[in-house]
């Protein structure tokens, strides 16, 4: 396990943000179910993407990387897609990635033979419910360890009506709009209750069509998907992540300002949601074509509905914690079942710093302060808690030390890397467990 110590210090500069982990999920799963060869550029080999990459193989798909930019850890791959998958190994390990096993589930209903899928850390305890509910209907056979991971399942998915609440994560949404224009016939997924995390979904619709598929929405309550549809290979560029951009966009208003390029302004991504946020937060900040300027900023608390971008909880809560006045963060009850119960981490783990964080059921109240004070924390081996710890550090008076601090690589391998070149003062050291 690493740890590391930061000496407070206000950071600046500029920032290439990482490609969107998101979108490269989603580009990988895609180009292998395409029939050709498709070239998916600005790819970072995070833990999570290497999971799907390594699931993808599982089903026949085979992929090389082809450029590295090794100044920034990015690479350009090429999918060799067949456009009729193959079973080449009975189990998969989606190591600690959601997003590689709730994707991934119903591709093994293409096969009808036995699959396994593994994982670790807090994924073997994901809620899969959804899936379950569907095989119970299909007469799918699946067995668990009394409700968690390893699944494994045998039987074909059939075309049908598939009905799914929206206050569910939008991942298993996606894995049936992977899946389900394949198979021969045409299906509906409905949503019953109002759908949350909407810009996650559109990515998805996004990437599809790119991908030659074509899913009718109907204003996000009915998803109508003709059967018997092929993927086509293409080339696909992954754009910039707002999700880990919200990171270094607080930094800038914490510290001396940071400019974070790479981004697309026009984006679908639900967490460029940071940009609206914190303007409303007081930041003043310049949003151009592919790059956002922050300024220190003074900001003001208010309440913010994380229903559509719960990834930016983290490093809210840590703007809120040094925000004049409180911050409300609301509907967030589904980051209980995150990488980590982030509500009650980030809510743990800011108090250990000297913040005044109150728990609520489905959310957090924040009382901001001034400064606070540092010390010694945990990232819960969850990446969006380390990354927000090492922030919050920026307005503390004594040095930081972040337990389990490599946490990072599930979605951001060089973070470590960008703190310092931005002026952060760490030392990395490994600890006992």
């Amino acid at each position: 396990m690493k740890s590391v110590k930061i000496i407070p210090s206000s950071l600046k500069g500029e920032v290439r943000i990482p490609p969107s982990k998101s979108m490269s999920h989603r580009a990988i799963i895609a180009a292998g179910l395409s029939n050709g060869i498709s070239n998916i550029d600005n790819i970072t080999f995070s833990d999570d993407i290497i999971a799907t990459l390594e699931g993808m193989k599982s089903f026949g798909v085979e992929s090389e990387n082809t450029k590295t930019d090794s100044e920034y850890g990015i690479s350009s791959i090429l999918i060799k897609g067949t456009g009729r998958m193959k079973l080449l190994k009975n189990e998969i390990d989606c190591k600690e990635s959601g997003s590689t096993l709730r994707f991934l589930i119903p591709m093994a209903g293409l096969f009808g033979e036995k699959i396994t899928f593994i994982g670790r850390g807090k994924l073997i305890e994901r809620p899969l419910d959804t899936y379950y509910k569907i095989f119970r209907e299909q007469n799918i056979q699946y067995t668990n360890n009394e409700g968690k991971l390893p699944l494994s399942v045998e039987g074909k998915l059939r075309p049908g009506i598939f009905y799914m609440k929206g206050n569910i994560s939008s991942q298993f949404i996606t894995g049936l709009l992977f899946i389900l224009p394949m198979l021969d016939g045409d299906s509906k997924i409905v949503i019953t209750t109002e759908l949350e995390s909407k810009g996650y979904v559109d990515l998805t619709l996004d990437i599809l069509n790119k991908f030659n598929i074509h899913v009718e929405n109907n204003n996000y309550k009915e998803f109508i998907i003709k059967g018997n549809q092929k993927y086509n290979s293409c080339d696909y560029r992954v754009e910039g992540d707002f999700s880990q951009a919200a990171f270094w966009i607080v930094a800038g208003i914490l510290g001396s300002g940071i400019k974070c390029s790479d981004l697309n302004i026009d984006s679908l991504q639900g967490d460029k949601m940071i940009l609206d946020i914190v303007k409303e937060m007081g930041a003043n900040i310049l949003v151009q074509d592919n790059f956002v300027k922050v300024e220190k900023s003074y900001t003001n608390g208010i309440v913010i509905d994380a229903s559509q971008c719960p990834d930016l909880v983290p490093i809210l809560a840590t703007l809120g914690a040094v925000s004049k006045g409180t911050t409300k963060i609301i509907n967030a009850a589904r980051l209980r079942i995150k990488e980590s119960d982030r509500l009650k981490a980030m809510a743990t783990e800011l108090n250990k710093l000297g913040a005044d964080v109150l728990e609520l059921e489905d959310g957090l109240e924040i009382k901001g302060k001034e400064k606070l004070n540092g010390g010694v924390v945990d990232s819960w081996n969850d990446h969006r808690i380390a990354m927000a710890l090492a922030i919050a550090s920026i307005k503390c008076t004594e040095p930081v030390i972040i337990i389990n601090s490599d946490a990072v690589k599930k979605s951001y391998p060089r973070f470590w890397q960008d703190f310092k070149s931005l002026g952060g003062k760490i030392d990395e050291r490994n600890v006992g467990r």
